[in-house]
């Protein structure tokens, strides 16, 4: 898949499936297409990836077939244009609550390299791109996706507002941050973090923009997130590798435990074959 076809299937209401890569490995990239994953979502706001890092993972990622989704670590069109420059098709801002700060990170992502006060007059509505540069950048960016994170009381309020910017192609709930904003830190089930998401998801896909809610556990999580992609999320942010990691191996290695608490048996060792 390239990001032309991710944009358009988050557009017209077609899943796609990632998961967040924190592990740093060449072997990554390779594991990840042959898992079935459609994008690599490669965070830079909490874990201590460089830029070096960053674009050699875009390449690696996008070389196997797997869209490189970046979230940059502040919402600054400077971040999204270097995340750009690294190889990344996906750009993910973080901690959006504003229509300026969409407006300036669509450019960021849609306009490149255009910038300064040309293109936000032009973001604004101020001021239109004469055709021949308008095609040219429209063109060089049709491969790139503009994401924003939703994930505070603020954001939901100016939801309406943000979701009518023009470039817009996906919104991704921050679920850590938006229940702490919500005074309901980590309760996946509380109602009022499920309103809250059920909101955004609803008003999001009403407007043809892609909606996704980053699942990190089990249980009560993936429980809603077959719920709310049931109800139109097509943005499948599943998981962890660390976690996934942790979670396989432990429930292995106890299935190993299990059986030989059961058994009683005692392996000799003219018995193991390496």
């Amino acid at each position: 898949m390239n990001g032309k076809t991710m944009r358009e299937k988050l557009h017209i209401g077609e899943r796609v499936y990632g998961t967040m890569i924190v592990a740093e490995s060449p072997r990554w990239p390779s594991a990840a297409a042959g898992a079935g994953i459609d994008f690599a979502f490669i965070d830079t706001e909490h874990p201590a990836h460089d830029r070096e890092k960053m674009s050699w993972y875009c390449q690696l990622f996008e070389a196997h077939g797997v869209v490189p989704v970046v979230r940059i670590p502040s919402p600054s069109p400077y971040e999204a244009s270097a995340a750009l420059d690294g190889g990344a098709r996906g750009v993910i801002a973080p901690y959006i609550e504003t229509v300026e700060q969409v407006r300036a990170h669509v450019g960021a992502v849609k306009y490149s390299p255009h910038k300064g006060e040309r293109l936000a007059k032009h973001m604004s509505g101020e001021e239109p791109l004469e055709p021949e540069l308008k095609d040219y950048l429209l063109k060089r960016n049709e491969n790139n996706i503009a994401i924003v994170n939703i994930e505070s009381i603020p954001a939901l309020e100016a939801l309406d507002e943000m979701l009518d910017v023009e470039g817009l192609d996906a919104v991704l709930i921050g679920p850590n941050d938006l229940t702490t904003n919500l005074a309901i830190p980590n309760q996946y089930d509380h109602p009022r973090y499920i309103e809250a998401v059920d909101m955004v998801l609803t008003k999001a896909r009403a407007k043809g923009i892609g909606f996704g809610n980053h699942i990190v556990y089990g249980g009560v999580g993936k429980e809603q997130e077959i719920r709310w992609a049931k109800m139109g999320a097509n943005l499948i942010v599943h998981s962890i590798d660390i976690i996934a990691f942790r979670n396989g191996i432990s429930q292995e290695i106890e299935s190993i435990k299990a059986a030989l608490s059961e058994t009683g048996d005692e392996v000799a060792l003219e018995d193991i074959h390496l």
